[in-house]
């Protein structure tokens, strides 16, 4: 047996940001001995049981599945040990106790889509557009005590585009991350690579928290090009949202409009045949989609075909 297939990985994740790194470490021939996912939930109106994606993929590949509630139980740990582990890969997964991450002979590695030592936290694609940053990357790195604190393994820098919303770059990170993991993986079976720690880049880090529901609201106080970064940064998930006579409105595509002039009749929003507009505090916005609260996303012109009254 090669070096690689004598080299035990188990791989950490649940949703499809995960899905794409575990069909390319499958892809590459390394030796998958388990997945650790999320349990099994009730979805849909018939409660029908819903397996993660990063399960089916396991499944399709009769690779076997663990889904623990408690990551500390005894019942758990003894499983882990059973496999006898070199290394484990951890894609969009649950903080994991020490217990768990120094398990595995050559620890545990992270993938995280940002270039850190900015945007570390929950949400670092949202962040990086909500700030109008220009370029964003991934990260490999070994997983230590502190949240995404451990020594560096590989970086690679993405582009963001104009245009990109955080769905956008998701998609493009979940590519150069799987990659990125691939050839991290490739490095450390051979062992040739040693992880660098984090350094401070002179200024204050850029943080990545989780965003609430709470923090999706637009301010219209703001300038044209903060509310068309905020957005994109939460398009189409979870969604920048703005209330108006006790109606929830998401919005998911806005572009500011310099050359308008606008007699903003209300305190939010002007429209004018098939346009919405939006206040800022400098130039007006044009909105090209958004979800009625209770409704389903749709264009502005379907949209004020139905509702035009409301906004008068």
């Amino acid at each position: 047996m090669s070096k690689k297939e004598n080299f035990r990985i188990i791989f950490m994740g649940t949703p499809d940001f995960a899905v794409s790194t575990l069909n390319k470490l499958i892809e590459s021939g390394f030796n998958i001995v388990a997945v650790i996912t999320a349990p099994d939930k009730p979805s849909g109106r018939g409660l029908k049981v819903k397996y993660s994606p990063v399960k089916e993929v396991a499944l399709k590949h009769a690779i076997p599945v663990l889904q623990p509630t408690n990551l500390k139980s005894s019942e758990f740990l003894d499983k882990l040990k059973f496999f006898d582990t070199d290394l484990q890969v951890v894609v969009a997964f649950r903080m994991l106790p020490e217990v768990v991450w120094s398990m595995p002979k050559r620890g545990s590695i992270n993938l995280h889509a940002s270039l850190l030592p900015n945007y570390r936290g929950a949400a670092p694609i949202n962040w990086a557009i909500i700030n109008g940053e220009k370029e964003t990357g991934v990260t490999t790195f070994f997983i230590q005590k502190e949240i995404d604190t451990g020594d560096i393994l590989l970086q690679e820098k993405i582009k963001i585009e104009n245009n990109d919303s955080a769905g956008d770059l998701h998609d493009k990170l979940m590519v150069a991350g799987s990659n990125l993991v691939v050839k991290t993986v490739k490095k450390i079976v051979e062992g040739n690579i040693e992880g660098k720690k984090q350094g401070q880049t002179g200024e204050i880090l850029k943080k990545a928290p989780k965003i609430f529901k709470s923090d999706c609201e637009i301010d219209v106080t703001e300038t044209s090009e903060n509310i068309r970064n905020f957005v994109r940064g939460l398009s189409p998930y979870p969604g920048a949202w703005i209330k108006f006579r006790d109606k929830q409105i998401k919005i998911f595509e806005i572009e500011i409009d310099k050359s308008a002039r606008v007699d903003f009749y209300n305190e939010l929003f002007a429209t004018e045949s098939d346009i919405l507009w939006i206040k800022s505090s400098d130039y007006p916005l044009r909105v090209a989609s958004l979800q009625l609260e209770g409704k389903k996303r749709m264009a502005i012109e379907e949209f004020l075909r139905g509702n035009k009254k409301l906004l008068e």
